[in-house]
């Protein structure tokens, strides 16, 4: 089986993380975001604890663009990840991403598919510009969760095989 990147996006509370672990049980999946440097940065600078309030999503927000701005770390480190990847027996590199001209990016640099996770159940969250923005992309392939759990894996099943 030819490896696949894929970059994934949806509002949060979507679906996307139990969409992934779902593919897991079906492929071999690495899961990253382009922000988990990012995270780790906050926890050490201000010390963020995970919340995904408001004010943090601007926060991670703000500190992605700063980094993009000062040395695109977040590439950098997705490009570190594509490395291990390339290299391993996994199918399936899973990147999520919020910002569409990063995705637009990504979605270049390592000739990835993108995947929209709809879920008409969760409001699109609009307070930062990296939120409000998911829809305005044209994805290759979109899941709608409007189902049960079990429905949801069967589309990650569906999906990965």
């Amino acid at each position: 089986m030819e490896k696949q990147v894929i970059i994934i996006n949806g509002t949060g509370g979507s679906g996307k993380d139990t969409f992934v672990e779902f593919c897991t049980e079906f492929a071999k999946v690495k899961n990253i975001s382009s922000v988990d440097k990012v995270k780790e940065a906050a926890k050490i600078l201000v010390g963020w604890n995970g919340e995904k309030d408001e004010k943090s999503r601007k926060l991670l927000v703000d500190l992605k663009r700063l980094s993009i701005e000062y040395n695109d770390s977040p590439t950098k480190y997705i490009k570190e990840q594509y490395e291990i990847f390339k290299k391993s027996d996994l199918q399936f590199l899973f990147i999520h991403i919020r910002e569409i001209e990063e995705i637009e990016k990504i979605k270049k640099l390592l000739n990835a598919k993108t995947l929209l996770i709809k879920n008409p159940r969760v409001a699109l969250i609009t307070s930062n510009n990296s939120d409000k923005n998911v829809y305005n992309y044209k994805y290759d392939y979109i899941i709608e969760n409007n189902g049960t759990l079990e429905d949801l894996k069967n589309k990650a099943r569906k999906f990965v095989l």
